[in-house]
């Protein structure tokens, strides 16, 4: 199994397969609009207009998991996340822990241990092009760190 095994509903409707993005770089992080981190959606959207067109892509998930901090329909978080300029795509909102969590994150779980259980909003996996697991980061790692940076730079074509 691989991430290219699973998919996500996107929140304007329509399947979003992960496989539809075999060969690129996937950053995937679960969101939400009423967080102390929800300011990263600015460093999100910086990062995919910076290097989507190398092949990197940011992937939002919508979750009410974490202290209910996003409690809203698909349609006001997508409203919610205008306020950001958010062009990046985002799934419907879905669980992400426990026995009722989206099977991609029981598959990350499965995959990283510890490492692949989100502890709050704003947690970000890295999917290399293979669909593997490769990076993890807190809550507290901003998008545009360098460690983040790090570990997509390597996955991406030079140039642009």
């Amino acid at each position: 199994m691989s991430a290219h095994d699973y998919g996500f509903l996107a929140i304007d409707g329509g399947d979003l397969p992960l496989s539809a993005w075999r060969g690129r770089p996937v950053l995937i992080v679960n969101t939400a609009s009423f967080c102390g981190y929800t300011p990263q959606y600015e460093g999100l959207e910086a990062l995919w207009r910076s290097c989507r067109k190398r092949g990197l892509v940011v992937l939002g998930v919508p979750s009410n998991d974490f202290g209910a901090q996003e409690p809203g329909s698909d349609g006001e978080i997508k409203a919610f996340c205008a306020q950001y300029q958010v062009s990046f795509p985002l799934t419907r909102k879905v669980r992400v822990t426990g026995r009722e969590a989206h099977p991609f994150y029981r598959w990350l779980a499965s995959e990283l241990g510890e490492r692949g259980v989100p502890r709050w909003n704003f947690h970000k996996y890295l999917i290399d092009g293979e669909g593997r697991a490769v990076g993890a980061w807190a809550s507290s790692t901003g998008p545009q760190s360098k460690d983040i940076a790090a570990a997509i730079d390597p996955l991406l074509p030079a140039g642009n």
